[in-house]
């Protein structure tokens, strides 16, 4: 297993199956803060069949799923939410805890994701998608060096309203 060490004494390595209790304390203290800006199935309170999910998908070499974590406590993470080597392509996605939110680290592992997927697996192009509103998501994808593409109208449900999804890219010739 790899660890790579993030800002203000964080780390980033892969979150698995063996992570289940540490993910499902995690996300007590998380659900109700992400639960607007991530699919319902990622805080399902089965945390086994979660990390299981992505463990057989990045199996397969698809999707990813890393955690950060800060004095040892699991803090939030970052993940490929596709991946895709035939077509080129991935989407990066992130969620932290609200008191782990501030330190950069988001960015930071982001970063270290797209640096692997264009440089180490070749992959073309990188896409991030979150809620128009979600202003916090919008600003790594901004740091990150991504252009807004577009806004798929009333694209993303929650709790019976449909709200505005963006799409955010980046392009490896444009990767740092």
């Amino acid at each position: 297993m790899f660890s790579l060490p993030l800002r203000a004494g964080a780390r980033l390595a892969p979150l698995e199956v063996w992570h289940a209790e540490e993910f499902a304390a995690h996300l007590d203290r998380a659900r109700e803060h992400i639960r607007p800006w991530v699919g319902p199935a990622f805080i399902s309170p089965d945390t086994a069949a979660t990390l299981r999910r992505y463990a057989d998908r990045q199996a397969a070499d698809g999707v990813r799923l890393y955690g950060i974590w800060q004095d040892g406590q699991l803090r939030g993470g970052v993940m490929f939410t596709s991946f895709d080597t035939a077509f080129g392509g991935c989407e990066i996605g992130c969620w932290l805890e609200p008191a782990a939110e501030g330190h950069g680290w988001i960015t930071e592992a982001c970063g270290l994701l797209l640096d692997w997927a264009f440089s180490v697996r070749g992959l073309h192009r990188a896409e991030w998608h979150c809620r128009a509103d979600n202003k916090r998501s919008a600003a790594v994808a901004e740091r990150l060096g991504m252009t807004l593409e577009g806004v798929r109208r009333e694209a993303w449900p929650f709790q019976g309203v449909r709200y505005d999804k963006q799409v955010w890219a980046i392009l490896a010739p444009e990767w740092r």
